[in-house]
């Protein structure tokens, strides 16, 4: 049974190294506690992520719960991971709100109907995958293409820093950035995972400061003064917003143009959950394969149910999976407790209005290091898989595909219908790769190891 846990040893103690399977559980309290902390480690990035994408992090956060508590149940508890904020939408949601612009509400109906949609590929995709075995990704989305999209999506966003927070506010955001550094470098084990959410922590509370000593900060732009200037930290919608109450919902709206924006994400978010789970199987010592494309599909089911009433998309958190590393304890007791604690969290409107009060120059500090890391482990994948870039067949496609999601480049298909960056970029790295591959005479690149071209 997926809720029947077994009662582990006498629940007094864990002895150093010991394992807690995923159908065992210590006492309650003590799981209780290991539940707080996986919400600790997926809230800054969970919150974080929404902020960015303009969407109500209340609702993000209740909806990220209730997706938790939807994939444990999917994977039949076999999985023990939290379902989080994507990153990976972040520049299709960005171009989204460019073309769109307007109303707010509207746009953000629009945004998450596109997420809805991408969500059902996804799910599509993880039915494909369970029916049809893993090695059906690996042959269209070898790790060559994996990479590349993983490290468009990353780099293609340094526009957002370089354009909208950075320059709002840019000796806060330097502050921020270097003493995230120091907190994610200099400290070893929770502290350093959770070293984005500190640093976050401490740029407001420096902003809430510099606005006492200091006060108002002017916006550059190019060099020159071009907005009013302002205050860094505004509580007034904090002051008004009830303790208790439901998040702001609202309906998705659906434009293909939209969700074409979206559609890459997907390929990112199948390579981190096919990551994600046989990390997982590698530490609980399970056999997870038949699991993956459950988990793919779980995901995806996540991320519908969250963008049908106005959340943001989910994904396996590599943070949480790092956290059962350190303590050794895979229950999913302590997920479903971590889910629980997270819709709680979302029923606090005063708690959405706090975190949406975080200075745009704060924002801009920490993104500059979450984008780069998105880019970074892109060449991680290259590495770990020796893509050899010697090739013209793997160099050609991914090059021109991520100079134009960095650029962004903006290509009008027709009417208000265009193809920005991370899109464009992506049909380039995909759609290249295998047009060359045909070309050069190439057979199907192997699912596993292989051939190291991808």
């Amino acid at each position: 049974m997926v809720l029947g846990w077994t009662k582990h040893g006498d629940g007094k103690h864990l002895a150093p190294g010991e394992v807690v399977r995923p159908d065992e559980r210590l006492t309650w309290p003590r799981m209780v506690g290991f539940g707080a902390q996986h919400v600790v480690a997926m809230f800054g990035a969970t919150f974080v992520f929404p902020l960015v994408m303009g969407l109500d992090p209340n609702v993000a956060i209740m909806m990220s719960g209730i997706a938790t508590i939807l994939f444990l149940l999917i994977v039949k508890g076999k999985v023990p991971s939290y379902l989080g904020t994507s990153a990976s939408f972040v520049g299709g949601v960005l171009a989204i709100r460019a073309i769109f612009g307007g109303d707010t509400a509207g746009v953000d109906a629009i945004v998450t109907g596109a997420i809805l949609v991408a969500g059902l590929v996804l799910a599509l995709a993880g039915l494909a995958v369970h029916f049809l075995g893993v090695q059906i990704i690996h042959k269209i989305f070898p790790p060559v293409v994996t990479g590349a999209v993983v490290m468009l999506i990353g780099f293609g966003l340094a526009f957002v820093v370089a354009d909208v927070y950075w320059p709002q506010d840019q000796w806060m955001a330097m502050v921020t950035m270097l003493v995230t550094f120091v907190i994610v470098v200099g400290f070893k084990g929770f502290v350093g995972r959770i070293g984005i959410l500190i640093g976050l922590v401490i740029g407001f509370a420096l902003s809430w400061a510099a606005d006492r000593v200091l006060g108002q900060v002017p916006v550059y732009n190019d060099g020159t003064l071009n907005i009013a200037p302002h205050f860094r930290v505004d509580f007034s919608k904090l002051e008004a917003a009830p303790w208790a109450g439901l998040p702001d919902f609202h309906l998705p709206d659906f434009r293909m143009s939209a969700v074409l924006l979206v559609l890459p994400a997907v390929i990112a978010l199948i390579a981190e959950n096919i990551g994600h789970v046989k990390a997982v199987g590698e530490m609980t010592g399970v056999d997870v394969d038949p699991y993956v494309g459950r988990a793919i599909a779980a995901d995806g089911v996540g991320t519908v149910v969250a963008s049908a009433v106005g959340g943001s998309p989910t994904t396996t958190y590599a943070e949480n999976i790092g956290v059962m590393a350190a303590t050794k304890v895979y229950s999913t007791a302590a997920y479903y407790i971590a889910g629980v604690i997270a819709i709680l969290f979302g029923l606090c409107p005063k708690f959405g209005a706090l975190v949406s009060a975080t200075p745009p120059g704060v924002l801009g500090g920490v993104t500059v290091i979450l984008y780069g890391m998105i880019g970074l482990l892109g060449a991680k994948i290259w590495i770990e898989n020796r893509v050899d870039f010697s090739d013209p067949v793997n160099m050609v496609p991914i090059g021109a595909g991520i100079i134009l999601a960095i650029g962004p480049v903006k290509h009008l298909i027709s009417g208000e219908f265009r193809l920005d960056g991370i899109a464009l970029g992506t049909i380039v790295v995909v759609g290249g790769y295998h047009l060359l591959r045909a070309i050069a005479g190439r057979p199907a690149p192997s699912p596993v190891g292989g051939e190291a071209t991808g």
